[in-house]
Parts: structure tokens; sequence; C-alpha cells
């Protein structure tokens, strides 16, 4: 356990920095496209705090991965929920969702839908090298086969 702490704060302290970064940009966005034109001090100290915290739990959470005794499905469940209610909160903190069954229901969705394809695509390219590497393998295999054959 004292691992596992010790590498989510590592991973959490890497990831935190990019927060406020992500935060600026997501302002810009909002400003150029006209949803915002002015924050209260208030709402960019929180819209600040909050994403930095969240990214400090996202980078952080990576971390699960690394408890060997724990199946990859659990790791992924656990991995998934601690960031849902994560993203969930700082989105209704900073006011991005209305508390509202429908808007919270539509996010929900969202957030499912990518957190799937996020793991689809991890799945294929892991399946992919893994089949590369097989192949790598049992070329040397032969080749080892091979070369003593020849030696004899």
């Amino acid at each position: 356990m004292k691992r596992f702490i010790s590498e989510f704060f590592r991973r959490g302290l890497i990831a935190c920095g990019f927060g406020p970064i992500v935060l600026a940009i997501l302002y810009l966005i909002l400003n150029y496209k006209g949803q915002i034109d002015t924050l209260t001090v208030n709402q960019v100290c929180i819209g600040i705090f909050s994403i930095t915290a969240l990214a400090f739990t996202a980078g952080g959470m990576n971390a699960v991965y690394k408890i060997e005794r724990l199946p990859l499905m659990v790791a992924i469940l656990i991995h998934g929920v601690v960031l849902y209610i994560s993203y969930l909160g700082t989105y209704l903190l900073n006011d991005w969702l209305k508390l509202s069954l429908i808007p919270i229901f539509v996010f929900s969705g969202i957030f499912v839908v990518g957190y799937l394809a996020v793991w689809a695509i991890i799945y294929c390219v892991t399946k992919r090298n893994t089949k590369k590497l097989n192949e790598m393998l049992k070329e040397k295999q032969q080749k080892i086969i091979d070369d003593k054959k020849q030696l004899d």
C-alpha cells in the first residue's frame, strides 16, 4: 500500500502541472466561441484549484495498474469510477454542467463511451504489439534451431 501511495503522488504531481494549462486553453476556447467574456476572481481560482486537483487525481490513478494482485478488470473499474466521480465533481463545481438529470445523463454517456473507446484503442494497440513480439520471438527461436542443425 505504501508503494501505491508513493506512486500515486509521484504520478499525480507530474500530471497536476498540466491542469492549469488545460484550463487556460478551455477558457480561451469558451471566450473565442463567445460563451464567456469575463470571469470573476472566484471562478478563476476555483477553476485552477479544481482542474489541478483533477489532473493530480487522473495522473495518480494510473498507479492502480501497478498493483499486481489486482485483476486488470477490477483496476479498470476502479480507475474509471474514480475518474468519473472526479470529472463530474469538477464540472459541477465549476458550473460547466448543470446539476440536473438530463445534463448528468448526457455527460455520463459521453464519459462511458469515451472511456470505452480509449480502452478499445489501448487493447488493439497492445494486441498488435504483442503479436509482433511473438512473431519476432518465433523467428529468433527458428533461427537458433536452424543454426543448431547446421552445427550438427
